[in-house]
């Protein structure tokens, strides 16, 4: 079964598209934690960042470059953003396919992990 990120690749289910290459799609979020919330998802299939291995290392790299590229174009790269990764349920993954969160447009509190 094909994960709802693939679908969207393949445009099978719709999204606002905020930034595409051969690479890695860029996308709003549907249900956003922060004032500008996007998706950076691989074109590759990776179910978690704790699955990737040398070959993906390149990639990873890429998509936090992509990260700068897409704050830029929503206007958030001079005031700040964060970029997280979730990798496993305790994480709050809840697709099988690595992606990244870009979250901004706003102060962000840090919950965990002490004083920022």
């Amino acid at each position: 079964m094909k994960s709802i990120f693939r679908r969207i690749i393949e445009r099978e289910i719709p999204a606002e598209i905020i930034y595409e290459d051969d690479r890695c799609i860029a996308i709003h979020d549907i249900h956003p934690v922060a004032k500008v919330h996007a998706l950076i998802i691989p074109k590759k299939e990776i179910p978690r960042l704790s699955e990737a291995d040398a070959a993906d290392r390149e990639l990873l790299g890429y998509l936090l470059g992509i990260a700068t590229i897409v704050a830029a174009k929503l206007g958030i790269a001079d005031t700040g953003f964060r970029v997280v990764i979730n990798n496993g349920k305790d994480a709050g993954e809840s697709v099988p396919h690595l992606h990244l969160h870009l979250l901004g447009g706003e102060p962000l509190g840090w919950k965990h992990g002490g004083s920022n």
